[in-house]
């Protein structure tokens, strides 16, 4: 297969079975592949604003894997499958399953008991669902727009600007702060 590109910091390896998963051959480029899975990320974006979501809806193992389907499954045969292999970042790959259960059972207390504002309920969710990291590849965009489901159709309030979600894709000030802000949050601080 012929992705081979130099990766940016934060950026999940694929293996070679992975790359395999390409659904797209004539992609070649780091930038091809972050066009093609852009476009498909933004029908994944109108899926969701012409529909209703309840909190039982969105914190669902299946609507979790449908979300990352919906980002990815133009480009990637994988796309909505966790993970096979480990990665250099979250859980042993067996452990997926059971650590994302934990999570929604998490969430669904704390939206319950109100132990948190809205905002950080969305924040605590997308960096625990980033640092599980369900899936081979697309696991910080996908966390963000679980974050954003949660804050737009769970409180009904403005989703994030993730600092401009275009800019962290790439190397620079903005995706060097939210990788700082995740790590920070890694250590129990999610103030950041």
């Amino acid at each position: 297969m012929g992705l081979d590109f130099e990766l940016v910091d934060g950026q999940t390896p694929l293996d070679e079975e992975e790359k395999e998963g390409l659904l797209i051959p004539t992609i070649t480029t780091r930038g091809e592949l972050d066009e093609f899975e852009q476009r498909n990320i933004e029908k994944a974006i109108q899926w969701t604003l012409i529909r209703k979501f309840k909190k039982d809806d969105i914190l669902t193992e299946d609507f979790i894997k449908l979300v990352h389907k919906k980002m990815y499954g133009d480009v990637w045969a994988w796309a909505g499958e966790f993970r096979k292999t480990n990665k250099n970042i979250g859980m042993d790959r067996y452990q997926v399953a059971i650590e994302l259960r934990s999570l929604i059972g998490d969430c669904n207390y704390w939206i319950d008991h109100g132990t948190y504002p809205p905002d950080e309920i969305a924040v605590r969710f997308k960096h625990r669902i980033v640092s599980i990291h369900c899936f081979s590849n697309g696991n910080g965009r996908h966390s963000r727009m679980m974050g954003d489901l949660l804050i737009e159709k769970v409180f009904n309030q403005p989703v994030f600007t993730w600092g401009a979600t275009i800019y962290l894709l790439k190397s620079g000030d903005t995706r060097r702060e939210y990788l700082s802000a995740i790590k920070t949050a890694d250590a129990c601080d999610i103030n950041p």
